[in-house]
């Protein structure tokens, strides 16, 4: 494959695996998924969560596309797409554990933004938080964050429709 195209699928993979990330926290993880990401919801001591679970399934997504793109592995029957979208797959997983993780929950680091797109983040994830269960919610994806004002708004929707939960804090 040439560059451009290698850079192209890499760049594409990592764009796309925010709408895989949406779309898995959203219907899995709040869905029949829950009982491994409950415990992401509420306070905890402990530095692993059963949450952390869902890290390895991505990891296990992106070594998959190593493997199909590996002619060590596969020979002739390597597909080289599958190396550059297990790379995009990895540089995702990085961004998440450093923009999620670390940024958003901080745990690997203290830094809590004053203003910018980094501020809108952690906003955004934080109303994520403010529902106490599964149902209902607002931002479910994990780099791009929405208008954090839009979001409240939504949320405030959802508790007087009797959708969501919402924690004391934000009912008001």
């Amino acid at each position: 494959m040439p560059t451009p195209a290698i850079l192209a699928l890499i760049l594409a993979t990592v764009a796309a695996m925010e709408g895989v990330a949406w779309a898995s926290h959203k219907y899995i993880m709040h869905g029949f998924g829950w009982a491994w990401h409950r415990d992401h919801h509420e306070p905890h001591d402990g530095m692993l969560e059963k949450n952390d679970r869902f890290a390895l399934v991505g990891a296990a997504m992106s070594i998959a596309m190593f493997v199909a793109g590996s002619p060590m592995i596969r020979g002739a029957a390597a597909w080289e797409p599958g190396t550059w979208i297990g790379l995009g797959i990895l540089v995702y997983g990085i961004i998440y554990t450093l923009v999620h993780d670390g940024l958003v929950h901080q745990r690997w680091f203290r830094w809590v933004p004053r203003r910018g797109y980094a501020k809108r983040l952690v906003q955004a994830h934080r109303l994520h938080h403010a529902t106490t269960g599964k149902e209902g919610g607002v931002s479910f994806g994990f780099v791009f964050a929405r208008d954090p004002a839009k979001l409240k708004a939504e949320l405030k929707a959802q508790r007087e429709a009797g959708i969501a939960m919402v924690r004391e804090a934000l009912a008001e």
